[in-house]
């Protein structure tokens, strides 16, 4: 089973381009910023995000923070005077930032956006970098919420994915956010790990869930090119254990009190990630830092941009090059499947009417996708109502397979 997707482009054939003489207004969603800080201790042999082994005994915070700030500031451009709803700091280990570093970097948020006063403010964090200060210091620089790296809590499963923390650091890092003042926190835990038993994938989830965090990220691990698992792969469980895995795993977060609003995300009532929920529901979002991806709609020209920052450290904070390695405006026939690559990872149900008012795209006229959509729906895939789309638990299992018919 893999329920990760990471494609965002569908083949041009499968869709219906619309004529010259058709016209499209798209609506504007709400907005988030993304705010990438690319060094860690070590690079996971998992791990294909954009991060960086920290080789100098120092880092250059004061110095990205700068640059950080001069990135939004020209691209906040791109959304006038529209509120930013929410922040995410990732990485990476955004944690390895001091708190003074946090706190500059989000007074110069507030300076150049119209940020929300009840802004949901998520940092990343890694138990092997973190103290209980530390975490009080990110509270009081206006960070609200933590999300924590575990993966696990088993010591021999810990060293094979190239962690750096221990199983006392994880739970004191839980302990600290508990403490801090925060809004909200979240634990990452992955399953599939090499060799992992139910039992041990199972055990780990209740470590988790004795944490009592408000939210928990419970995925599975997936091989990505370019990282040293795939070069090197270990041994994984079978399909039939990774199945038997997320179910029981299900089981035992719902009787815990933890709702499923996402194909890996676990919240208490009222506690979802609502950083997530925008990314999912096809919001706007800008992103600044290296290797960052933004995706921003243009009202004045009813076009949807995706934006990418230069990834490597080095040359995002070369003065004599642009922030910017890549603006590519989305093309009508790859708006289906963008629109649906993010809404189906919900279980919530979509309305048809925010397919046209973030797409732009008259439904009744994307013939080839409503015959799509309707074979999904026959093969249990899906459920429709006159108003409204929704992934089925098949689906939910399958949703490669799923995201794949309306290619």
């Amino acid at each position: 089973m893999n329920t990760n997707v990471h494609s965002a482009n569908g083949t041009p054939e499968a869709h219906t381009t619309l004529s010259a003489s058709q016209s499209k207004t798209l609506q504007l969603p709400p907005v988030s910023l993304y705010i990438h800080i690319p060094w860690c201790v070590q690079k996971c042999p998992y791990c294909d995000f954009n991060s960086h082994g920290q080789k100098q005994a120092t880092l250059p915070e004061a110095e990205y923070v700068s640059h950080l700030l001069d990135d939004l500031a020209q691209d906040a451009k791109l959304i006038g005077g529209r509120t930013v709803h929410s922040i995410f700091i990732g990485g990476g280990t955004p944690s390895l930032f001091s708190p003074e570093a946090i706190g500059r970097l989000l007074s110069g948020v507030r300076e150049r956006v119209n940020l929300a006063a009840d802004a949901e403010i998520t940092l990343e964090a890694n138990p092997g970098t973190v103290e209980s200060e530390r975490f009080t210091g990110f509270a009081k620089a206006g960070v609200n919420r933590i999300s924590i790296g575990v993966q696990s809590f088993q010591q021999e499963k810990l060293a094979r994915l190239g962690r750096i923390h221990d199983e006392h650091q994880a739970l004191n890092a839980a302990g600290y956010a508990r403490d801090a003042g925060l809004n909200s926190f979240n634990l990452d835990l992955m399953h599939g790990l090499p060799e992992q038993s139910i039992e041990d994938a199972l055990s780990d989830l209740q470590q988790g869930i004795a944490q009592q965090p408000p939210h928990l990220s419970w995925y599975q691990l997936t091989i990505e090119p370019n990282t040293q698992f795939h070069s090197k792969p270990p041994t994984l469980p079978e399909d039939d254990i990774l199945w038997d895995i997320q179910e029981q795993g299900h089981d035992m977060l719902i009787a815990a009190g933890y709702e499923q609003y996402e194909i890996s995300g676990y919240s208490l009532a009222g506690q979802q990630c609502q950083h997530n929920l925008n990314y999912w529901r096809f919001g706007d979002y800008l992103g600044i830092g290296c290797g960052a991806h933004g995706k921003i709609t243009l009202k004045d020209t009813d076009q949807i941009v995706r934006t990418v920052k230069v990834k490597h450290p080095k040359g995002y904070m070369d003065l004599t090059r642009s922030y910017m390695h890549q603006r590519h405006t989305v093309l009508d026939e790859e708006l289906p499947f963008e629109f649906f690559m993010n809404r189906l990872r919900l279980l919530e149900p979509c309305p048809k009417q925010d397919f046209t008012d973030f797409t732009g795209l008259k439904l009744d006229e994307q013939t080839t996708l409503i015959t799509n959509l309707a074979s999904a729906v026959k093969k249990g895939l899906l459920a429709e109502t006159a108003t409204h789309w929704q992934v089925t638990p098949l689906g939910r299992r399958y949703l490669n397979s799923l995201l794949e018919m309306l290619v």
